[in-house]
């Protein structure tokens, strides 16, 4: 049974195409919507809707649906739309009407925005864990090879003496930026939305502070119009700063498949780290670079394709907005990923001593050859004509 279930049978053509993927992509929600659920069956105690003893029936079954679903027991059928009817139809199936009450004081859409929510939270505590994970990490690899001077490049040329220190750390510093895009996210999300039913308040009074503490949000969100706004428009900012994370991780991936050529040979990667050619046995494949390259321009693809969903849409629920939930969900998991096969290069990659001190020829001193000159008293346009025609 549907949650807005009609006298009539929906035509199963429009069904699959309003469906689309939403019962798969939930399964990742249950445990969040159960625990929403709980508190809001709290709160329907609290304010005498339902009695003690109904709440703890309601309770001790949605506590057995998030045991079920860590087992990966719960199903949730096409023809139920979503993890949300899926939850209320087994209320119903083991309550009977008790079941029924559950969605007393709510709507679907404020249901929807809480899960998620709770999900989102979760999901960039383990973005933050994982980038401060990989910052260690380099901190670690720095310890071993940090010293070792190589050219630094502009114009793909070399330029001047840069070291593996400054290359490392310049990522260190970037990657602590991110944890504060990170933070900024989660701090816009953490905002209850429980209690503004379909995006025009409940006409019944509630106690959404209750819900809100309960659950760990940091406020409510006041404005029922804004809760449904906000759909689309959280998302993207999610997105933005996860693409801001993989811009760093692509621009590593660049330079390791730049210096591990054998043409320079600065970095090496273990054998197992590389794929081969279907043709040219002679080949060693960077894939798992070139893959995370190219990750970050996914990321930015979805937070415009969320960006692009959510314009010129009226005030209010709409459902254009069921289409931010896969590319958010999936951007997610491409930055844990990442981030995660990042770590694993970093413990793996080994510098060449040998093959960087070669490559610091005379050239890359000529700007300190400049300052030398400088030093004397020569004015610095002179010192850089005299330096600059002898190369």
């Amino acid at each position: 049974m549907k949650l807005w279930e009609k006298e009539y049978k929906l035509n199963r053509q429009i069904e699959n195409f309003t469906v689309g993927d939403d019962y798969i992509l939930d399964r990742r929600l249950v445990r969040y919507d159960c625990l929403a659920s709980i508190a809001h069956a709290k709160m329907l105690g609290r304010i005498g809707i339902l009695k003690t003893e109904e709440v703890q029936r309601l309770v001790k079954e949605l506590n057995n649906i998030i045991n079920f679903d860590k087992k990966g027991e719960f199903k949730i059928l096409k023809e139920q739309e979503d993890c949300h009817t899926a939850i209320e139809n087994y209320l119903t199936e083991k309550l009977g009407d008790l079941g029924k009450k559950i969605h007393t004081a709510r709507s679907r859409n404020d249901q929807v925005l809480t899960a998620l929510r709770l999900y989102y939270k979760e999901e960039l505590n383990d973005c933050e864990k994982l980038i401060n994970e990989l910052i260690k990490t380099i901190i670690k690899f720095l310890k071993e090879y940090g010293e070792i001077e190589l050219p630094g490049y502009t114009h793909t040329r070399k330029a001047m003496p840069s070291s593996i220190l400054m290359w490392g750390n310049s990522f260190i510093d970037s990657m602590k930026d991110n944890l504060k895009l990170i933070n900024f996210a989660r701090e816009l999300i953490d905002q209850s939305p429980l209690g503004t039913g379909a995006g025009y308040c409940i006409p019944l009074k509630i106690d959404r502070e209750y819900t809100a503490k309960f659950l760990g949000f940091k406020k409510v969100q006041e404005n029922p119009i804004y809760t449904q706004n906000s759909r689309g428009k959280f998302e993207s900012t999610i997105l933005h700063a996860l693409g801001q994370i993989v811009f760093d991780l692509n621009k590593i991936a660049s330079d390791v498949i730049i210096f591990s050529m054998p043409e320079f040979g600065y970095f090496e990667l273990p054998k197992e780290f590389y794929t081969g050619s279907s043709i040219m046995p002679q080949k060693k494949n960077p894939d798992v670079l070139e893959l995370l390259r190219a990750k970050y321009h996914i990321i930015v693809s979805y937070e415009f394709q969320i960006k692009n969903i959510i314009s010129n849409l009226l005030s209010g629920y709409n459902r254009d907005l069921q289409l931010t939930k896969e590319p958010t969900m999936k951007g997610l998991q491409i930055t844990k990923e990442s981030l995660s096969i990042m770590g694993l290069i970093f413990k793996n990659l080994k510098v060449n001593r040998k093959n960087c001190s070669k490559s610091l020829t005379k050239d890359i001193y000529a700007t300190e050859e400049v300052y030398q000159l400088v030093k004397k008293g020569v004015p610095f346009r002179e010192a850089y004509k005299t330096i600059s025609g002898k190369y």
